[in-house]
């Protein structure tokens, strides 16, 4: 089935269905993890209304599952970037009887979380990037973004063949995806004919990056490449400068947000970051999504939710194929499904459960804003 995204009902108002249809309906819940509260919750609640405003739109046509009406809702819960709190709660979703999962968020609890759902039969549609996350085959995990095995390649070939950046520096914060996406990027630098001169490590509660920095400013790299979150990055850009390192800064998805360019300040700019998916000018249904999201929500949506959004109609899309709530019988069908979405024209999983379309766009931020430089593969 191709379904498209601009023909649900704009009016998330309708979302909650009236009268005799709402009161016969079924309540069928659908499971949300995240960091909600401490240094990641800007990404988790970002992540969470795009989730939600997915339930609104899909619970506004009324479905009919099983010959039944059934009105979709979200249970969340916060796993505060936390992997013991992370299976937790993932716990606590699953003996709560939610029929499917939308998170985690981070690599680090989407991993041990999958082993439950996984024993639980429930399908996850995560956030992870870490290649891990997709390569225990199991049969219940699925991939919101473009995965770092695929993103590292691609920025470790750009950053040496098309900046011809040659000696590169690199730090990370020892998480799932930062030491991961480290690991990716490293290799490709390598492969592309590039040295990397330096790696080191912080964690990601850290703030004081002195030392690091003035070992590495010793070495000159052509650019330092972060892997980790804005919480670490943005205070990481600011020393840069204050000690005079001149090298390029390079970093991933979690600092392409409103916090790196607010605390990054003037030192952010001329920062590389890259991000998984198209520039949201490019992504086929942003324009009705944005004002859905404003109408919902009263502020703009952020970098997560588009993607949030579409991980969710996939999974409520595969329950209304296979006419059934019961992960059993539906999880199968999140095989099939093919829809042209918000963030691109054909969201669809391959046999890991990993983005067949996954095109990564580098951007540069140039009087405080992110500017798309280029994007690499994917379909507008």
């Amino acid at each position: 089935m191709k379904l498209k995204i601009s023909h649900i009902v704009i009016a998330s108002a309708l979302a909650w269905a009236s009268g005799a249809q709402a009161a016969d309906a079924d309540v069928v819940k659908i499971g949300f993890a995240a960091p909600l509260t401490g240094q990641q919750s800007n990404y988790g609640t970002d992540m969470q209304k795009g989730a939600q405003l997915a339930i609104d739109d899909f619970n506004a046509m009324h479905p009919v599952i099983g010959g039944k009406p059934v009105t979709f809702a979200l249970t969340s819960e916060d796993d505060q970037a936390d992997p013991r709190t992370g299976t937790t709660v993932a716990q606590r979703l699953i003996d709560d009887g939610v029929r499917g999962i939308i998170g985690h968020f981070n690599s680090g609890t989407s991993i041990p979380a999958s082993d439950l759902y996984n024993r639980a039969g429930l399908p996850q549609v995560s956030m992870a990037t870490s290649p891990v996350y997709t390569a225990r085959g199991y049969k219940t995990t699925y991939r919101l973004l473009t995965s770092d095995s695929q993103a590292g390649s691609i920025m470790g070939a750009y950053v040496v063949k098309r900046m011809n950046y040659k000696r590169i520096a690199i730090i990370d914060d020892r998480t799932a995806y930062g030491q991961g996406i480290a690991d990716e990027f490293a290799a490709a630098v390598t492969a592309a004919g590039g040295t990397v001169i330096k790696r080191d490590f912080t964690n990601d509660k850290a703030l004081d990056f002195s030392a690091i920095l003035t070992n590495m400013k010793g070495l000159n790299p052509d650019a330092i490449f972060y892997g980790g979150g804005d919480a670490q990055s943005s205070p990481m850009i600011r020393k840069m400068r204050q000690l005079g390192i001149k090298s390029a800064f390079i970093t991933g998805e979690m600092s392409k947000s409103p916090t790196f360019l607010k605390v990054g300040g003037s030192a952010a700019e001329g920062s590389i970051v890259y991000m998984g998916g198209l520039p949201k000018e490019k992504m086929p249904g942003f324009a009705g999504f944005e004002a859905r999201y404003k109408a919902r929500f009263h502020e703009d949506p952020v970098t997560y939710s588009p993607y949030s959004y579409d991980g969710t109609i996939a999974l409520l899309t595969a329950m209304k194929d296979a006419n059934s709530t019961d992960p059993k019988v539906y999880t199968s069908w999140l095989d099939k499904v093919n829809l042209k979405g918000v963030t691109s024209n054909g969201i669809a999983y391959d046999t890991k459960g990993d983005l067949k379309d996954a095109p990564v766009t580098i951007y540069k931020v140039e009087k405080g804003a992110f500017v798309p430089m280029d994007t690499i593969g994917g379909k507008s």
